[in-house]
């Protein structure tokens, strides 16, 4: 049984946090964008009130006229504020009839000068209903306006233009409403984004150490013991082996560096070599087969990781006595096989998608386009096999977006 999966690309989390945030700024904020939506809301008021005075409505009418206009005014802040439509279906209805009838009753002494409360209406009928019950709504609160200058006996040019003035009333204040929702929401999602960015930058940090520190750290602990065994019976063996960790630990500090700045580049030859000389000191015999054509520099990184995973597992996983690595390029397909016996029997591992191991090595590879195999083979034997094109570059789908099949089980 083998374990594959499908490839996809990665984005360099650094860059993203950045470009989020420098984007933002460019953002309003969402306080703005609410008291932008207020005093559009309170200048309509004020022109009613304008026409309401200067109609010569005083005394209780005009207190009368007042109370509701805070009604209204009240109500408007209500259905405008962010998710209101996400209120359940009967407070809607209640509150929508309980503005309908302080945007109509008025009007029987009011007339036309109580007609722009009409286009609050209008824009809570959007806000909070269907789309197709609230669009249709809306056009018949604003054909509604016909009626008081009719009755008024005014010229038929007033009643279109308070019809074109609910509409147009309906219309800012649906779209500021939904435009200051929108800025919360986008500011709500950028703080989750970021928060992402970040965790899934920390992973890769922590990956990356997994990968490049937990190869070099098997591979000085395996020469140490070497050269204690050396030190007193062969001391100039001994001595090249010290050079060998102290270049080694060398490596190990540039790749701490690497990590810490996001270049990686590595290569694959020269794994192979450096694996040979850590088998060799672990007692395992290396038998390798490189054929090697060119090879994309992400592709020679990526391959280079998964040879370092697989070797840091042979040494700590098996008690191997040989280890064969090929490496072969064929048809612009690029094959890395690690194959070794003396598998530790009941060995799993322990957590292929928590972002280490063999889980680290499936994204890497998902990064250029690959996949990864692993299998038991007859007896002890394990065998690893990455394949990648040659030139590999992110996985995309026909439609140019990154695609990632997930875990599949192959016979």
């Amino acid at each position: 049984m083998t374990h594959r999966r499908k490839s996809s690309g990665e984005l360099p989390e650094a860059v993203v946090v950045e470009g989020i945030l420098r984007r933002s700024r460019d953002l309003p904020a969402p306080r703005m964008a609410e008291v932008i939506l207020i005093v559009a809301i309170l200048c309509y008021v004020g022109i009613t009130i304008l026409n309401i005075i200067g109609a010569g409505v005083e005394g209780r009418g005009l207190a009368a006229a007042m109370g509701c206009l805070g009604a209204v005014f009240g109500l408007q802040l209500l259905h405008s504020r962010p998710g209101a439509r996400h209120a359940p279906a009967v407070r809607r209805a209640a509150t929508l009839g309980v503005q309908a009838l302080f945007t109509y009753l008025p009007l029987i002494t009011l007339k036309s000068q109580w007609g722009a409360m009409a286009g609050f209406l209008a824009g809570s009928l959007l806000l909070l209903l269907p789309p197709r019950l609230g669009w249709t709504l809306y056009g018949l609160v604003g054909v509604s306006m016909l009626v008081p200058p009719v009755l008024e006996g005014r010229p038929m040019l007033d009643s279109v233009y308070l019809v074109q003035t609910t509409l147009l009333t309906g219309l800012v204040t649906f779209g500021l409403s939904r435009l200051s929702e929108l800025v919360r929401f986008l500011h709500d999602s950028r703080d989750e984004l970021t928060r992402a960015a970040v965790t899934r930058e920390r992973l890769r940090f922590a990956r990356d150490l997994h990968d490049l520190l937990g190869y070099s750290l098997s591979a000085i602990q395996l020469k140490g013991e070497l050269i204690h065994r050396l030190i007193l019976a062969h001391p100039a063996k001994a001595k090249q082996e010290v050079e060998d960790v102290l270049a080694i630990s060398r490596q190990s500090l540039a790749d701490v560096r690497r990590v810490a700045s996001g270049y990686r580049d590595m290569s694959l030859e020269e794994e192979i070599g450096s694996a040979r000389s850590v088998l060799s000191a672990a007692e395992v015999e290396a038998v390798t087969d490189v054929r090697m054509g060119r090879v994309s520099s992400p592709v020679d990184t990526v391959l280079a990781t998964v040879l370092r995973e697989a070797v840091t597992n042979v040494l700590r996983h098996s008690r191997a006595a040989q280890c064969e690595i090929t490496a072969v390029e064929e048809a612009g397909l690029m094959t890395l096989s690690v194959t070794n016996d003396g598998v530790t029997e009941g060995y799993r591992d322990s957590s292929p998608h928590s972002g280490s191991g063999l889980g680290n090595l499936e994204i890497r590879l998902r990064a250029v386009g690959g996949e990864l195999m692993v299998d038991r083979g007859p007896g002890d034997v394990f065998r690893l096999v990455a394949r990648v094109p040659a030139q590999g570059g992110p996985a995309r789908d026909d439609e140019g977006s990154v695609t990632d099949d997930g875990p599949r089980l192959v016979a």
